[in-house]
């Protein structure tokens, strides 16, 4: 036996009476060794909660020891900490009112560093209001974790058990959860129930928020409008409940990341087949079942509230179709072709589900709207990933001004009292990471897969639609052969396209559906054979050889033609700029107007934030 195997029997042992069997010392080997509390209380058939009881009991608690960066040249007073079962603990407690700000955690996709702005601003606005501020986080490239963000930094994970330890030693005034994405606010009532003091939105309504029966009768109690759902367990009730609303659906895992395992599923052999992906991705939640609007315009709302008001940051309208993960798909704030009666719904509900949730802080709102019908898909109150796109959009802080509404500051105070509706142009766009994945499709759904985001800005759409792309690394084109090849249902709209790009003297090359439909309309487009046709060069010899200066392909339904994933990947491959949506090959459209018409504009990011630039248009209610 390997002397590891003789030291761990003892703790890997089952115990009935944990008083009884487990002493201090075999407590702190365990410690020592790495296991967690929740490991603990799995294997002596206990839980969480009791282990951390029965450590405390026991006196074994984690102490904090400095990182020494002058490598023990000179007394470092760097205040950056990390735990350890040792006996000196060297994590002073100041008498300072103190904040303490939870971190997202590693950096990966669907979690990605705007969450970490968030972070950053809320500890620079509390620092300068005279808090010390203690940052939690475990991302050594992030930068919260830098040691000049905060007054300290905790180097540990985003765990329970870790929190509840440094809290243990800090005794914090507050904790805010709500800047670090789900990764904290997954923590928010667990932490609550250990006694942590969370300020901001009250946890209870956090989790009202995503539980959807609850949820539901709330925005029924409104008279807000959900699509058809509900909720499953099991493949019989998620098919019972989708032949209900009827196909297709959108179904997601509860206090999942960035859409993690949501797919928009089309018939009942896709949904049982899906089941299994999504329980093993959430497996202590239910599974979420929404009808999937086809063809509705998705807006995102981003909000700030305080006791007595809540006050509208921005509204963005997303620019590629319905069932596209906010993460991915482009956005322009202010919206470009939504009523001014469908906005001032938007704005109603929006007021009305802050009041009725108590938040205090931020709020992000997803809306789609279908006609003239607007739908609320979800509802976070917490800060979302658009936070530094909308501040940067309007000139104003909300992080900032959000952390210090937490802290008892109303927007009053603080001057922010109404939505600021900018007269300039403001697109984000995603940078997705599909040239690191070879073979990975290209096509966007409702899973995020971006990893950074970028912005263009102008007096006009087409020109920050334009400047975003080439920020991304996709020029837009300004003359050339663009591919066309659509899907039976998008033909039509596929028209306005091609005859707007030979306006512009581009040609048109298409595959022959596409051909023969833009020839009943008297556009001329060059006939390309599709990969299977038997015919060389066909359509992917032609992109390889650089013949095109544009993709716009776009599939639909429940599964993409295998010609069409090699056309889209190579021209990634070959460094083709491409879209896979009719909403993002308009806006492409205008956007290469704009790049033939004019030189780009450009002017500081302060210079759109002057008085004459943006109208303070709603007051708070």
């Amino acid at each position: 036996m390997r002397k590891e195997d003789s030291v761990s029997e003892p703790i890997l042992r089952k115990a009935d009476d944990l008083s009884a069997a487990i002493s201090p010392d075999l407590m702190r080997q365990a410690k020592r060794m790495g296991y967690s509390d929740r490991q603990l209380a799995n294997i002596w058939n206990s839980t969480e909660d009791e282990i951390r009881q029965l450590r405390k009991t026991l006196e074994v608690e984690a102490v904090y020891k400095t990182v020494d960066t002058c490598a023990a040249e000179f007394e470092a007073y760097t205040p950056y900490h990390y735990s350890t079962y040792e006996t000196e603990n060297e994590a002073v407690r100041s008498d300072r009112p103190k904040i303490m700000i939870l971190g997202g955690g590693p950096n990966r996709i669907g979690q990605g560093i705007e969450f970490d702005y968030c972070c950053c601003h809320a500890s620079f606005a509390l620092r300068e209001d005279g808090y010390e501020t203690i940052m939690v986080n475990s991302n050594p490239e992030t930068v919260s974790t830098d040691y000049d963000t905060s007054d300290k930094l905790y180097f540990e994970p985003l765990t329970v058990e870790d929190v509840c330890n440094i809290c243990d030693i800090e005794r914090p005034d507050g904790v805010i959860v709500q800047f670090g994405g789900q990764t904290p606010l997954k923590l928010a009532l667990p932490l609550a129930a250990a006694g942590v003091p969370i300020i901001g939105t009250d946890p209870s309504d956090i989790d009202l928020a995503e539980d959807r029966e609850r949820f539901g009768r709330l925005n029924e109690s409104l008279g807000v409008l959900q699509p058809p759902n509900g909720t499953a367990t099991s493949v019989d009730e998620a098919l019972e409940i989708a032949r209900r609303i009827g196909y297709p659906v959108l179904v997601r895992p509860s206090y999942v990341l960035g859409g993690r395992a949501m797919v928009i599923i089309y018939d009942d052999e896709m949904l049982i087949s899906y089941m299994d992906q999504a329980v093993s991705a959430s497996p202590d939640h239910p599974i979420l079942v929404d009808r999937f609007l086809e063809g509705a315009v998705e807006l995102d709302v981003d909000a700030i509230s305080d006791d007595d008001m809540c006050v509208i940051g921005g509204i963005m309208q997303h620019i590629e179709r319905a069932g596209i993960h906010s993460g991915d798909s482009a956005c322009v704030i202010p919206p470009t072709s939504v009523g001014q009666e469908v906005l001032e719904r938007v704005r109603e509900q929006t007021v009305a589900l802050a009041g009725a949730l108590n938040v205090c802080g931020l709020m992000n709102i997803q809306f789609a709207i279908q006609g003239n019908d607007v739908y609320v898909l979800e509802v976070n109150p917490r800060a979302s990933r658009t936070v530094p796109f909308v501040s940067k959009a309007i000139g104003h802080p909300l992080a900032k001004i959000a952390a210090r509404c937490m802290v008892g500051k109303s927007l009053e105070s603080q001057g922010f009292t109404s939505e600021v509706i900018p007269t300039h142009m403001s697109v984000k766009e995603a940078v997705l990471p599909f040239i690191k994945f070879p073979g990975v499709d290209v096509l966007l759904g409702p899973e995020m897969r971006s990893t950074g985001e970028v912005m263009g800005i102008s007096d006009s759409f087409g020109e920050s639609f334009a400047k975003s792309q080439d920020s991304a690394g996709s020029d837009l084109p300004t003359e050339g052969a663009v591919f066309l090849t659509v899907d039976d249902a998008q033909k039509p709209a596929a028209v306005a396209i091609a005859r707007s790009l030979i306006e512009m003297s581009f040609t048109i090359a298409a595959t022959e559906g596409t051909a023969a439909h833009l020839a009943d309309h008297d556009i001329d487009s060059r006939l390309v054979p599709k990969i299977n046709s038997g015919e060389r060069p066909h359509s992917l010899d032609l992109v390889k050889s650089d013949e095109f200066v544009l993709l716009i392909n776009i599939p639909r339904g429940k599964a993409s033609n295998l010609d069409d994933r090699k056309i889209r990947r190579a021209a990634l491959n070959y460094g083709i700029p491409y879209t896979t949506t009719i909403e993002g090959a308009t806006a492409a459209v205008e956007g290469i107007e704009a790049r033939r018409t004019r030189a780009y504009t450009v002017k500081a990011l302060q210079d759109y934030h002057t008085p004459q630039e943006s109208t303070e248009a709603r007051e708070g209610p």
